[in-house]
């Protein structure tokens, strides 16, 4: 049985180990390949931190998105977003990934002012759901993650 994963290990982890141990420790409590920070650039969402569960270097692809392409404009616009499935998720109707990044659970990110900043997300290729807690857990983090970004 996996630890209790918690808020507080998560800034322990981010004020003792950085954003990139931080970001790890987040990806370690879900099933998704992907755990990421993007930074709102205009209309373009940039990668600043990416979780690979492969170990793999990130590909190109994931560097910057245009937010109209992206999963992420749907955090920016509603505050959240949770798709498990994105082939069946009717809100993607007509989005060019939609079936291609097949989960995302996303939320934002505000800097010290209160203004969007960018977007703390899971996503992967593959269909997997995200439990409540860990939905919550992502919830907490992007609360504390700007402050070191």
């Amino acid at each position: 049985m996996t630890a209790v994963r918690s808020s507080e290990v998560f800034s322990e982890t981010l004020h003792a180990r950085g954003t990139e141990a931080a970001i790890a420790y987040l990806n370690a409590g879900v099933p998704h390949r992907y755990t990421a920070v993007y930074r709102l650039d205009g209309q373009i969402l940039r990668n600043v931190i990416l979780h690979d569960k492969a170990g793999e270097m990130r590909p190109e692809f994931l560097e910057s998105v245009a937010m109209a392409d992206s999963f992420c404009q749907f955090v920016l616009r509603d505050g959240v977003f949770r798709t498990d499935d994105s082939a069946k998720d009717t809100r993607l109707d007509g989005h060019p990934y939609q079936g291609v990044m097949v989960c995302y659970h996303g939320v934002p990110l505000m800097d010290n002012k209160g203004d969007l900043w960018g977007t703390l997300c899971h996503f992967d290729v593959q269909q997997l759901g995200l439990a409540d807690d860990e939905f919550d857990l992502l919830q907490r983090a992007a609360r504390r993650l700007p402050a070191y970004l």
